[in-house]
């Protein structure tokens, strides 16, 4: 199991993944999720599980949302802070 990652890496990480499925549109985005986290840096530090959780909680609503606050955290209009 992976170690606790900090909030802002978890964050880093569930928006990179979001962007990554955008970019991708793939088919299975079960499998293009696992594919992009075995290639990534966070995948020691952040769980898929606890990534594939977090994108599953997006709002189904219009316009640019972001993940802040961790792994406790949640979904927030606007752009994220950090690409």
């Amino acid at each position: 199991m992976p170690a606790a990652a900090p909030d802002a890496l978890f964050d880093l990480a569930v928006n990179r993944a979001h962007a990554a499925l955008r970019g991708l549109r793939p088919g299975d985005p079960t499998q293009a999720l696992a594919e992009w986290h075995a290639r990534t840096r966070f995948a020691r530090r952040v769980s898929l599980a606890a990534v594939t959780e977090a994108l599953a909680r997006k709002p189904d609503l219009p316009g640019e949302w972001h993940w802040a606050g961790g792994p406790e955290g949640g979904w927030v209009a606007g752009k994220a802070p950090f690409p």
